[in-house]
């Protein structure tokens, strides 16, 4: 029987699992319950499973019936500090944390995908490594798994890696997008805080403002994209918190203010950790203040490998349909910390549309949103491909 069948067999089970982890959503390196709820629906498969030491991961290796290389399939786990406004029967419980990212269906179609496989392990020629990661939201936690071991679970390195993320917008729902070369941004984080004296605010002519000058940063640094970068090999900054003072008629001491800037090229990556915190403490000089500027690089560029991605979009369309599939006109601004597996072993990271049909793709919620919906449509579609992926990749490898 088709593995696409089998998946629609376990879709509801797929989906409670799914609805169990977003009802009780867990951010960061540590996420016991979500990594029970994992544990337990691995329970019983053939599986050889063994957890982290540093962090609440989950690594199960499934060793085929014939000799092979291995390939490994990955599933992020935590969720946002964001409070959930979608009113979902299965809501989070919990204020202030959700999962709007979607890594509750992330998890769900991997541990559909092991049961699938598991099913098929005879005739599997080497072996699959599920790798279930905390921590993808600003943790690193892939990192975290690669130093513990995850790449060598199986014994030798995998001959390919691939990675399933959904959206709650921009593509409809159903569709697989991917791409060769950069799919997603690096990303690196920027604290400045700008040094000032404080005094009265009918009398600033006796204090040091930082307020006048941490503003003229934030613009300064729009001019300095457009200015500085090359057009066709764009990067991205943009300032998400500001913080200064405490009421209208005091300066404060501190201006302090936090940006991300995305890239997608090591040339253009490193510009912006020379440009930025010059800009800034020129500015800061130019002011009479002194300023501190934290550049800290995070996530590296998501690099799919050409040939891989092809073989995952060409995976897509035998199994699902060619309706199914697209190859990306452009890499996509936000960051991914399986860029870190995909530094060591080739292999692929493809979007997967996730917005309700009734719903305009166009305009509907983001990820990160509080009100961002997935549907559960496409987890037994994410679960079928996870498991192709495997079976196909190490079906090509057999065979050569």
């Amino acid at each position: 029987m088709a593995v696409r069948d089998d998946a629609a067999k376990i879709a509801a089970e797929i989906a409670e699992l799914r609805h169990a982890i977003h009802r009780e959503p867990e951010i960061g390196l540590d996420l016991p319950k979500t990594q029970r709820k994992v544990l337990d629906a691995l329970d019983g498969l053939p599986l050889e499973i063994s957890t982290g030491r540093g962090l609440s991961s989950v690594t199960a290796v499934l060793r085929g019936g014939k000799p092979g290389p291995a390939v490994l399939l990955r599933g992020d786990m935590d969720a946002l500090p964001v409070t959930e406004a979608t009113g979902l029967p299965y809501a989070s419980r919990h204020d202030g944390i959700m999962h709007a990212c979607g890594h509750d269906l992330h998890t769900a179609m991997l541990a559909g995908a092991a049961k699938l496989l598991s099913a098929r392990q005879a005739d599997l020629p080497g072996s699959v490594i599920f790798m279930f990661q905390p921590g993808e939201e600003g943790y690193a936690g892939a990192r975290h798994m690669i130093d513990e071991g995850v790449l060598d679970a199986a014994g030798a390195r995998p001959i390919a890696a691939y990675g399933l993320h959904v959206t709650s917008s921009k593509l409809p729902l159903g569709l697989f997008s991917t791409r060769p070369g950069p799919m997603l941004a690096a990303a690196d984080q920027i604290t400045v805080t700008v040094h000032g004296r404080g005094g009265h605010a009918s009398q600033p002519h006796r204090a040091a403002d930082p307020i006048p000058a941490a503003c003229e940063m934030v613009i300064a640094l729009q001019t300095m994209v457009t200015r500085k970068f090359d057009v066709f090999d764009p990067v991205v900054v943009t300032v998400g918190s500001f913080h200064a003072g405490t009421t209208d008629n005091v300066i404060p001491d501190e201006a302090m203010f936090l940006a991300t800037a995305r890239s997608y090229s090591p040339q253009s990556r490193e510009l912006l950790r020379e440009l930025v915190p010059q800009v800034v403490l020129k500015i800061g000089e130019s002011h009479g203040l002194a300023v501190t500027a934290d550049y800290r690089t995070e996530y590296p560029v998501t690099v799919n490998d050409a040939a891989e991605a092809a073989f995952a979009g060409a995976a897509v369309a035998a199994a699902l349909g060619a309706d199914r599939a697209e190859v990306a006109e452009f890499p996509i601004t936000g960051a991914e910390d399986f860029s870190f597996v995909l530094q060591q072993v080739p292999g692929a990271f493809l979007m997967l549309g996730a917005c309700p049909p009734d719903a305009d793709a166009e305009t509907a919620p983001s990820n990160h949103s509080a009100y961002a919906v997935f549907d559960d449509a496409v987890l037994p579609d994410g679960a079928t491909m996870l498991s192709e992926f495997a079976l196909q990749r190490l079906a090509a490898a057999s065979s050569e």
